[in-house]
């Protein structure tokens, strides 16, 4: 159950080529974005220059390349724990830190380093920031998401005065060598080493791994399967603001394959040594290989009783828990002969792996977290149990997918070795893998939750689900997943994802809240039939923001004032005073709470305007309320969203009185009508027909026939939407595969295969719109814009505005946009 979505490659180029680096390296954030090496050979100066690619998943032809400025071929990339940061690491012995540039996914640049000068790194990480959440498969079918995914107790590997963890990396050189690199508050980098053992040797091949109790552990191999695997512990403190690192020898082992008399020569070479997971020290994966084959062995740590010998026993009996232990390491599984395996990808989905868990994960068909990926040298790939070995999906590329009886000489044969994948990662759901093959070309591979088992629509949509709500608590983007989500389970999908949440407490609904809203419209993208709603969710994003902002700006009059805010007292009166007369509700509040600054109050005119022509919007278009094509049309039944619609008019229209040009614009046929109490009036009576969910009444036909006439009295805006989003997941549910090319987008993919929608799209030339600020760019901006790698929502790079509450507004969403998706720089196209 794996099959190809895209592929991406280069474009073809006569004097300078992309080439795979030697060796290749890749590495998958949990914001879903990609880095990988290749080198830029350039045939005149027969020099390369060493690249690293940083690509988003949903673009994946806007790739930013960066010349590293390493000056050996780079070993190692790795992610932070927030997606944000990059660490690179060179056969030269230097490490260098990536960051965003203005928080941009496609602008990065190097800020802090470190260096052991001329000692290949073999081995990279960032310390463990003490964050750790367990899934617990079997408890999939419960209500609360505590039972769920629960938080295990894990130590850092550093931390700072107060238990706040320190960051840095740590790095294993060739030569045996342990570096730790500590970034200090004042952005300084304190870099210390130490050897692993007294007796330094040659390390081919190393990796990292954590322990509860906050230590580290360092594998070896000196890259023969004749020498031990060996392990180190190894500890970091600072003393006298000094990085100190103390080590301490492991058990080591020594791989099957080299104790069985019938292979003890066959493998000399160990080829790959990995941890099964970053947090999990006690169980290992090893590969030995031959020029042709390759064979898997996957070893556990653990505590046995030490026996003793009877003439101490008789002397002093041991009993019970007083019986001497040692740590030994016992073989999980091996495979048999195997293909050459070119490349290894591991889980990040931290699945609890005790017998009981992974008894119900099998028994429930649900494996994501359980399998890790073997790429071979013919160009296939395995999923494999990831303690088992046993294989549970396979795929097999163009250059291996022949028809089983097609006779040898019919087969053609190629001038070269065969494609295959030379590094891969997977998601952090595990249900997508990406490779980077011999010729430079990226794969992204979708890899069924199942693992081969057979499912009906319910289990599909319980497992995606399940993961949908991992990424809900962690944080983490889902992108992957919306891979795996056909337009027939999108409505049923938001409904489960909704009753879920609201099964949670108060308090974590409320943290929730957003996330779950930017969820659900990323979803509700994936199918035409519910392509609308995603305005709705937005404009719910962009109404809640608003609300936030502007009940931030109330103070106070007294200093000791009773424990409710003014926006808290605001919420309360309107909700309990259902006077459909905006001056009656008004003279309920402290006024003097309100009073702000005369320029505030002006810079947030567009905001406030906003507001305005959304709900005369609303309103305008209730008479067409069972329509639901059409964007706004949820908000009608949503009582929520329409209380907090007329709190904002109550607070818009006492800023009026101190301050009448911040209030919302309307084009109104009669000079006395007093527009924004039509439209409270109205919105009352709409609001007080839903505010109680559970039973919600119909509008009458009084309040039908005065939206009728709003046209009359009123211009009615045109909304501006979000823009058709140029992403690549809404062409992907035909499961058909999509052919790109770095640096050349393939122009407006549309949703789900179906033309765009009407009200969404816009005209070449129509001007275009600052989606946060609410400001006209014109039909051709001329300033520097960035777009959400997600949604698709634009905004002005640069600030244009020096008012305080405006910057405050501007400063949520620096780091992402209203859905929680990252910032990229938009195309010099867009303008």
């Amino acid at each position: 159950m794996m099959d190809l979505a895209y592929v991406c490659e280069w474009e073809k180029r006569p004097k300078s080529n992309h080439c795979p680096s030697i060796p290749l390296v890749c590495a998958w954030s949990c914001r879903n974005l990609i880095a990988f090496t290749t080198d830029l050979k350039n045939e005149e100066e027969k020099d390369l220059t060493h690249m690293i690619h940083i690509l988003d998943t949903e673009h994946p032809w806007d790739v930013y390349s960066i010349n590293s400025e390493h000056n050996e071929m780079i070993t190692c990339l790795e992610w932070d724990q927030s997606g944000s940061r990059l660490l690179s690491a060179d056969a030269d012995g230097h490490v260098k830190c990536w960051s965003m540039t203005d928080h941009l996914a496609n602008s990065w640049e190097n800020t802090v380093g470190s260096m052991v000068e001329g000692d290949p790194i073999v081995s990279l990480s960032w310390l463990h920031n003490g964050v750790k959440l367990a899934l617990h498969v079997e408890k999939s079918g419960a209500s609360s998401f505590g039972d769920k995914f629960s938080r295990v107790k894990f130590s850092p590997s550093l931390t700072l005065f107060g238990g706040k963890p320190m960051e840095g990396w740590i790095a294993v050189t060739i030569s045996g060598l342990v570096i730790v690199s500590l970034l200090k508050p004042n952005g300084q980098v304190l870099t210390s080493t130490e050897s692993l053992c007294r007796l330094r040797c040659r390390v081919a091949l190393a990796d990292i791994a954590f322990t509860g109790g906050g230590n580290i552990v360092v594998a070896t191999s000196d890259g023969s399967s004749t020498s031990p695997v060996q392990f180190y512990k190894v500890c970091v403190s600072v003393v006298n603001e000094k990085c100190r690192i103390d080590t301490e020898i492991l058990p080591s082992l020594f791989m099957r394959c080299t104790t069985d008399p019938a292979r003890k020569d066959k493998y000399p070479a160990i080829t790959h040594l990995k941890f099964l997971a970053r947090d999990m020290s006690e169980q290992v994966l090893l590969c030995a290989s031959n020029q042709m084959n390759s064979i898997v062995e996957c070893w556990s740590l653990r505590k046995e009783g030490l026996p003793v010998n009877n003439i101490f026993q008789q002397i002093s009996p041991v009993v019970g828990d007083k019986q001497p232990m040692i740590l030994k390491w016992r073989i999980l599984s091996a495979t048999n002969d195997l293909d050459r395996v070119s490349a290894v990808a591991l889980p990040k989905l931290p699945i609890s792996l005790t017998n009981t868990d992974l008894k119900v994960a099998n028994d429930t068909k649900f494996c994501p977290g359980l399998g890790l990926a073997l790429a071979f040298h013919d160009g296939s790939v395995h999923i494999v149990h990831r303690l088992s070995l046993q294989t549970m999906a396979m795929f097999y590329g163009s250059s291996t997918q022949r028809p089983v009886d097609e006779p040898s000489i019919k087969r053609q044969r190629t001038a070269g070795p065969s494609i295959h994948f030379k590094a891969m990662q997977l998601s952090w759901t595990s249900l997508a893998l990406v490779g980077i093959d011999n010729h430079g070309k990226l794969s992204m591979l979708r890899i069924s939750p199942s693992m081969g088992h057979a499912l009906d629509m319910n289990m599909s949509l319980r497992h995606l689900l399940f993961l949908l709500e991992y990424c809900m608590v962690t944080g983490y983007d889902w992108w992957d997943i919306l891979l795996h989500v056909q337009p027939n389970m999108v409505q049923n999908l938001v409904e489960k994802l909704h009753e879920e949440y609201m099964r949670q407490n108060a308090a974590l609904q409320q943290v929730l809240s957003t996330r779950i809203v930017a969820m659900k419209a990323s979803l509700c993208k994936l199918s035409s039939c519910t392509v609308a709603r995603v305005c709705d969710y937005h404009a719910k994003l962009f109404l809640i923001a608003i609300s936030s902002t502007l009940k931030s700006l109330l103070r106070p009059h007294f200093l000791n004032t009773p424990d409710k805010s003014p926006g808290d007292r605001l919420t309360e009166i309107c909700s309990k005073i259902t006077d459909v007369d905006i001056d009656k509700v008004m003279i309920n509040l402290k006024t003097e709470e309100f009073v702000l600054e005369m320029t505030t109050l002006q810079s947030l005119q567009q905001l406030i305007q906003w507001v305005g022509d959304f709900v005369l919007y609303l309103l305008a278009s209730l008479p067409n309320q069972g329509s639901p094509v059409r964007p706004g049309h949820s908000f009608l039944r949503d009582g929520a969203s329409l209380g907090m619609l007329r709190e904002l008019m109550v607070v818009i229209r006492i800023w009026g009185l101190l301050k009448p040009s911040c209030l919302p614009i309307y084009t109104a046929t009669s000079d006395t009508q007093d527009s924004m109490s039509l439209l409270f009036r109205l919105l009352t009576k709409l609001w007080l027909c839903c505010r109680d969910e559970n039973h919600p009444s119909e509008p009458d036909e009084t309040l039908i026939d005065e939206c009728c006439l709003l046209p009359s009295q009123l211009l009615i805006p045109s909304l501006d939407w979000l823009p058709i989003s140029d992403g690549i997941i809404s062409k992907l549910q035909s499961k058909q595969l999509v052919r790109l090319q770095f640096g050349k987008a393939p122009g407006l993919l549309g949703y789900a295969g179906a033309p765009p929608f009407e009200v969404l799209a816009r005209a070449p030339g129509q001007p275009k719109i600052d989606h946060l600020r609410r400001l006209h760019l014109g039909a051709y901006p001329t300033e520097e814009c960035k777009s959400c790698t997600r949604c698709g929502c634009v905004t002005v790079l640069r600030s244009p505005h020096k008012a305080t509450a405006v910057k405050q507004w501007e400063q949520r969403w620096t780091k992402n946009c209203l859905c929680g998706g990252l910032w990229r720089r938009m195309p010099a196209s867009y303008s």
